[in-house]
């Protein structure tokens, strides 16, 4: 879709959500059961190397990442008509916590009429 100009213009949005991950052992097991689920899209072998991957992590940010569906991701934007989704890339890391700005409220509500 562009604009009257002709030109197409792209807005990147940047998301960065902090969790604190309350039991490993359980998120592995539920990102496993995602991969051994018999509609996900993995021949045997890319399942095993899915589910060693998984398991080897002991952050869980792998697991985290099977779990996580596009489709939440993009209802952020869904209920907007004027733009369309084109690239959507999610990476799920480490992290040392939370940042200990002050002013972590006022991010989380921001831009929220609601």
């Amino acid at each position: 879709m562009s604009d009257e100009s002709g030109t197409e213009r792209y807005l990147r949005l940047t998301v960065e959500l902090t969790v604190e991950v309350l039991d490993t052992g359980a998120l592995q097991a539920a990102a496993l059961k995602e991969i051994n689920h018999p509609e996900a899209d993995l021949d045997d072998d890319e399942r095993k190397e899915q589910a060693e991957m998984v398991s080897a992590d002991d952050s869980g940010a792998t697991a985290l990442q099977w779990l996580i569906e596009p489709d939440h991701v993009l209802s952020l934007i869904e209920h907007i008509e004027q733009i369309e989704p084109r690239e959507a890339v999610l990476s799920v890391e480490p992290s040392e916590g939370p940042s200990d700005e002050d002013e972590d409220d006022e991010h989380d509500h921001h831009g929220h009429g609601h």
